[in-house]
């Protein structure tokens, strides 16, 4: 039983390397829970742009090939995360640049994925265009360096208000919950650290857009108008957090930048699509 499936799979795979994949096909592809999954930042360098909050400020920006947003870089003196919580809208997404059979990006909230390569605590919803015009949307969660896995008997579309909720009980252990405001329904998972060398480290905690991978290889990227986090916490066994001295992360490919991210408020931040 264990080979066939393994000849099987083998096979299954051979045919997806073989031609580029259609929608029917990556959403088949996520099911296996084998080919989707977020990766830490991938920071390219650092350079100051106007705040556009405040014209009379200036914020440092990094640069990343694959992340957009916002994140607490360090937690306060001998504290470490153990939980981030915010809210966004989900986007419709429109193409991205390029020749491509789907476009895609996600909306997540997480603890660790700035600042630890071992570990990430993860949640939040994927938003794909195929090039015939077809959407589709999938909620998901993940303990990197698993895999994502796709939430069952959660729909997701263009304008719900999804609130996300990360609570690490330990550095092994961590519930994710999506509620979807808009619908009422709420889901959650227990996870614990696939390995012993992905524990979290509680040292970040951030507020994302993300260009993910599929295949080892990032996906074409979907673009979007806008995605604003609001309501964001992050907390520690004794503190709660606002986004007041995080650092903003825009993405920039083939010499692109394509997105720009403005700090709104303490507790909001505004990722666009340029």
């Amino acid at each position: 039983m264990r080979l066939s499936f393994l000849l099987n799979n083998a096979l299954f795979v051979t045919a997806i390397f073989a031609r580029p994949s259609t929608l029917a096909e990556r959403q088949a592809r996520r099911r296996a829970a084998r080919f989707r999954g977020s990766q830490p930042l991938i920071a390219l360098d650092t350079k100051e742009k106007e705040h556009i909050a405040d014209g009379n400020n200036t914020v440092h920006v990094e640069y990343s090939s694959n992340w957009s947003g916002a994140a607490l870089t360090s937690p306060p003196s001998g504290q470490t995360f153990n939980g981030v919580s915010g809210r966004f809208t989900v986007p419709k997404p429109t193409k991205g640049t390029g020749s491509a059979s789907s476009w895609s990006a996600s909306v997540w909230a997480g603890i660790d994925g700035y600042t630890c390569d071992d570990g990430i605590l993860q949640a939040g919803a994927d938003f794909t265009i195929s090039s015939s015009g077809a959407v589709s949307y999938d909620a998901w969660y993940e303990w990197y360096p698993d895999y994502a896995h796709d939430f069952s008997n959660f729909a997701v579309s263009a304008g719900d208000i999804i609130a996300v909720s990360i609570v690490a009980s330990s550095s092994s252990k961590g519930t994710v919950t999506l509620t979807n405001e808009s619908t009422g329904k709420s889901v959650s998972k227990t996870l614990s650290a696939p390995n012993s060398s992905a524990t979290l480290g509680g040292q970040s905690a951030e507020w994302i857009v993300e260009d993910f991978q599929e295949n080892n290889s990032l996906v074409p990227m979907a673009g979007f108008s806008t995605v604003t986090f609001t309501n964001c916490v992050a907390t520690t066994s004794s503190e709660s957090l606002d986004l007041s001295g995080a650092t903003v992360i825009d993405i920039r490919q083939n010499d692109r930048v394509l997105t720009d991210v403005t700090i709104e408020s303490s507790s909001s931040v505004e990722i666009q699509y340029v």
